[in-house]
Protein backbone atom coordinates (compact mmCIF):
# COMPACT_ATOMS: atom_id res chain seq x y z
CA UNK A 1 0.00 0.00 0.00
CA UNK A 2 1.34 3.69 -0.71
CA UNK A 3 3.46 5.21 2.21
CA UNK A 4 0.51 8.07 1.73
CA UNK A 5 -2.26 5.86 3.23
CA UNK A 6 0.21 5.03 6.26
CA UNK A 7 -1.36 7.92 8.34
CA UNK A 8 -5.02 7.23 7.80
CA UNK A 9 -7.09 5.34 9.81
CA UNK A 10 -8.20 1.87 9.47
CA UNK A 11 -11.22 0.11 10.15
CA UNK A 12 -12.03 -4.24 10.36
CA UNK A 13 -15.18 -5.44 9.17
CA UNK A 14 -16.56 -8.71 9.75
CA UNK A 15 -18.08 -10.88 7.27
CA UNK A 16 -21.61 -9.92 6.26
CA UNK A 17 -21.31 -6.52 7.95
CA UNK A 18 -23.17 -3.62 6.32
CA UNK A 19 -20.28 -0.85 5.48
CA UNK A 20 -22.63 1.35 3.63
CA UNK A 21 -26.01 1.98 3.17
CA UNK A 22 -27.95 3.09 0.12
CA UNK A 23 -29.46 6.36 0.30
CA UNK A 24 -27.16 7.49 3.06
CA UNK A 25 -25.09 10.66 3.44
CA UNK A 26 -21.56 9.81 2.35
CA UNK A 27 -18.15 11.27 4.50
CA UNK A 28 -16.24 8.44 3.57
CA UNK A 29 -14.47 6.23 0.98
CA UNK A 30 -12.84 2.74 1.82
CA UNK A 31 -9.83 1.32 -0.27
CA UNK A 32 -9.76 -2.68 0.89
CA UNK A 33 -6.09 -3.58 1.75
CA UNK A 34 -7.83 -7.07 2.54
CA UNK A 35 -11.10 -8.92 2.47
CA UNK A 36 -13.93 -8.72 -0.51
CA UNK A 37 -17.31 -6.89 -0.31
CA UNK A 38 -20.75 -6.69 -2.45
CA UNK A 39 -21.93 -3.50 -3.89
CA UNK A 40 -25.76 -4.30 -3.45
CA UNK A 41 -29.26 -2.35 -4.38
CA UNK A 42 -32.54 -2.53 -2.86
CA UNK A 43 -35.13 -2.71 -5.94
CA UNK A 44 -38.38 -3.59 -5.13
CA UNK A 45 -37.73 -5.47 -1.84
CA UNK A 46 -34.99 -7.71 -3.76
CA UNK A 47 -31.53 -7.35 -2.96
CA UNK A 48 -29.27 -6.83 -6.40
CA UNK A 49 -25.91 -7.77 -6.73
CA UNK A 50 -24.41 -4.55 -8.81
CA UNK A 51 -20.39 -6.22 -8.09
CA UNK A 52 -17.79 -7.66 -5.82
CA UNK A 53 -14.80 -5.44 -4.80
CA UNK A 54 -11.33 -7.33 -3.75
CA UNK A 55 -8.10 -6.36 -2.31
CA UNK A 56 -6.90 -2.60 -3.50
CA UNK A 57 -10.07 -1.77 -4.66
CA UNK A 58 -12.18 1.21 -3.44
CA UNK A 59 -16.17 2.10 -2.66
CA UNK A 60 -17.83 4.70 -1.27
CA UNK A 61 -16.09 7.63 -3.46
CA UNK A 62 -19.03 8.80 -6.01
CA UNK A 63 -20.89 10.48 -3.31
CA UNK A 64 -17.70 12.34 -1.84
CA UNK A 65 -17.53 13.08 -5.92
CA UNK A 66 -21.17 15.04 -6.08
CA UNK A 67 -22.52 15.07 -2.74
CA UNK A 68 -25.38 13.38 -3.02
CA UNK A 69 -26.62 10.00 -1.15
CA UNK A 70 -25.24 6.91 -1.32
CA UNK A 71 -26.77 5.12 -4.40
CA UNK A 72 -25.88 1.51 -3.25
CA UNK A 73 -25.68 -1.08 -0.10
CA UNK A 74 -21.79 -2.47 0.73
CA UNK A 75 -21.46 -5.60 2.64
CA UNK A 76 -18.34 -7.19 3.48
CA UNK A 77 -18.32 -10.47 1.69
CA UNK A 78 -15.05 -12.03 4.02
CA UNK A 79 -13.68 -10.03 7.28
CA UNK A 80 -12.47 -7.38 5.43
CA UNK A 81 -9.79 -4.49 6.44
CA UNK A 82 -10.18 -0.90 4.72
CA UNK A 83 -8.56 2.36 4.68
CA UNK A 84 -10.69 4.71 5.33
CA UNK A 85 -10.79 8.15 3.53
CA UNK A 86 -12.72 10.99 5.22
CA UNK A 87 -14.18 13.68 3.20
CA UNK A 88 -11.57 16.49 4.00
CA UNK A 89 -8.79 14.27 2.83
CA UNK A 90 -10.65 13.56 -0.32
CA UNK A 91 -11.69 16.92 -0.77
CA UNK A 92 -7.91 18.22 -0.45
CA UNK A 93 -6.72 15.70 -3.09
CA UNK A 94 -9.65 16.70 -5.56
CA UNK A 95 -8.50 20.31 -4.51
CA UNK A 96 -5.15 19.33 -5.71
CA UNK A 97 -5.82 17.49 -8.81
CA UNK A 98 -5.98 18.80 -12.84
CA UNK A 99 -9.93 20.43 -12.86
CA UNK A 100 -10.05 18.72 -16.59
CA UNK A 101 -9.75 15.00 -14.56
CA UNK A 102 -12.16 16.05 -11.31
CA UNK A 103 -14.64 17.70 -14.01
CA UNK A 104 -14.72 14.05 -15.75
CA UNK A 105 -14.58 12.29 -12.70
CA UNK A 106 -18.08 14.22 -12.12
CA UNK A 107 -19.62 13.48 -15.66
CA UNK A 108 -19.01 9.96 -15.21
CA UNK A 109 -20.09 9.75 -11.47
CA UNK A 110 -23.00 11.99 -12.81
CA UNK A 111 -23.67 8.85 -16.18
CA UNK A 112 -23.13 6.30 -13.81
CA UNK A 113 -26.13 7.55 -12.03
CA UNK A 114 -28.57 8.70 -14.56
CA UNK A 115 -27.62 4.80 -16.17
CA UNK A 116 -28.53 2.77 -13.15
CA UNK A 117 -31.55 4.90 -12.66
CA UNK A 118 -32.42 4.25 -15.64
CA UNK A 119 -31.92 0.95 -16.34
CA UNK A 120 -33.73 0.26 -12.60
CA UNK A 121 -36.57 2.05 -14.34
CA UNK A 122 -36.75 -0.03 -17.26
CA UNK A 123 -36.71 -3.39 -14.75
CA UNK A 124 -39.73 -2.52 -13.10
CA UNK A 125 -41.80 -0.83 -15.89
CA UNK A 126 -44.72 -3.83 -16.69
CA UNK A 127 -43.97 -5.60 -19.77
CA UNK A 128 -46.22 -4.25 -23.20
CA UNK A 129 -48.80 -6.90 -24.33
CA UNK A 130 -48.00 -8.35 -28.14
Amino acid sequence: MDSNFKILHREAFRAETVIIEEGSPGSRAYIIETGNVVVWRDVGGERRTLGVIGEGGIFGEMALIDNQPRMASVSALTDTNCVVISEDIFKAKIAAADPFVVGLLRIFVHNIRSLTEHYEGQESAPAEDN
